[in-house]
């Protein structure tokens, strides 16, 4: 059980990295446009602003929160990309399951949209905007264009820094427990998978384990490709420093809890009796604005004790730590976001709970 709790630990936390890595590659290398070009229409800043949160990560709810502060975006659409935003558990649930990621993703984005117009329609921006610092910061000179030849490969790798060589060895080690079946994937059987009794010996190659070995090989090629600066400030500082522990311990501590729970306690009718209770608890951690603590819920999901109506009633009210630089600019914007979000994810957990989704 621990070897195997410890497993699916470094199979979700490195997929999360890898992801994480990608996102803030093409954020860069697109010069911060992932979050530019809202336009002022009322009904595409809704639209725009829940794309942005469906973004893995922070980048789109950073980007929102420092739209909304200069006064590009309104108070829907801030709504609408809080309620899109899935925060770090994003990467995860992509890790543990992509086919329910997507239902998950499309889920949200629809009642982000109808969530943002009809606060659009009913409360005309009840706060005063103010200048905010750019939470994504992206200097002038930024990946600027390098050459990338078979001399270019030879002098990086002869000239590894402590932290690039660190980076290739760690994706190295999980290319091959994906190519030796130690990190293979199978979303059938609804969480079967996540904390199973057995481990694998052999490599099951459906669709999302070559994605993802193709996702790491991406990544190598990244951080073989990437300059010092952008290594050292954003894989390193960034991503390495600021996500990877918080995202191992709370992985590991969530599978962990789970694990011994159901191993020593018959815990399942009690969450299959007590649906309502769950839903209610769900939606209070949803209003922690922290990467971690909703992991639990994932988990319960991909365990097969929890439905999909609690699931999506707590990712519509957590952000992930999207909303933190909001409640360091307006701890009123934050309150009311986190209350119209609760209220939102509140009647559709209960119309999950009636209908039994």
């Amino acid at each position: 059980m621990i070897l195997d709790v410890i497993r699916q630990t470094v199979m979700i936390t490195s997929l999360v990295m890898v992801m994480m890595l990608i996102i803030e590659y093409f954020n860069v290398i697109s010069r911060g446009k992932l979050g530019q070009n809202i336009n002022k229409s009322s009904f595409k800043q809704v639209f725009y602003a829940s794309l942005l949160g469906l973004i893995p990560g922070c980048i789109g709810g950073f980007a929102a929160v420092s739209m909304f502060t200069h006064n590009i975006l309104n108070f829907g659409a801030l709504i609408a990309n809080m309620i899109a935003s899935l925060g770090d558990e994003s990467f995860v649930i992509l890790s543990m399951g992509p086919l329910t990621a997507l239902y998950l993703n499309a889920a949200v984005f629809a009642i982000a949209i109808v969530a943002g117009l009809l606060v659009n329609l009913f409360i005309k921006n009840p706060l005063i905007p103010v200048k905010s610092a750019n939470h994504m910061i992206i200097h002038s000179h930024e990946m600027n264009k390098k050459e990338f030849t078979f001399s270019s490969i030879k002098n990086t790798l002869l000239n590894l820094s402590f932290q690039r060589a660190v980076l290739i060895l760690g994706l190295m080690l999980f290319i091959l427990g994906i190519l030796t079946g130690q990190f293979s994937h199978d979303e059938a059987g609804h969480g079967s998978h996540i904390i199973g009794e057995t481990s694998h010996n052999h490599t099951e190659w459906g669709v999302e384990t070559i994605l993802f070995l193709l996702l790491a090989v991406y990544t190598l090629y990244i951080l073989i490709r990437v300059d010092e600066h952008f290594l050292e400030e954003h894989i390193w500082q960034h991503i390495i420093k600021k996500h990877f522990l918080r995202i191992f311990l709370w992985t590991a501590g969530a599978l962990a809890a789970i694990s011994l729970v159901m191993h020593f306690v018959d815990i399942e009718p009690w969450l299959k009796n007590n649906h309502l209770t769950v839903l209610f608890i769900a939606l209070l951690v949803g209003i922690i604005p922290e990467s971690g603590p909703h992991l639990l819920f994932v988990t319960l999901y991909f365990s097969g004790n929890l439905p999909f109506s609690i699931l999506l009633a707590n990712s519509v009210v957590q952000d992930g730590h999207s909303a933190l630089p909001l409640l360091a600019e307006s701890k009123k914007g934050f309150l009311l976001v986190k209350g119209i979000n609760l209220a939102v994810g509140l009647i559709f957990g209960l119309i999950g709970y009636f209908m039994n989704w």
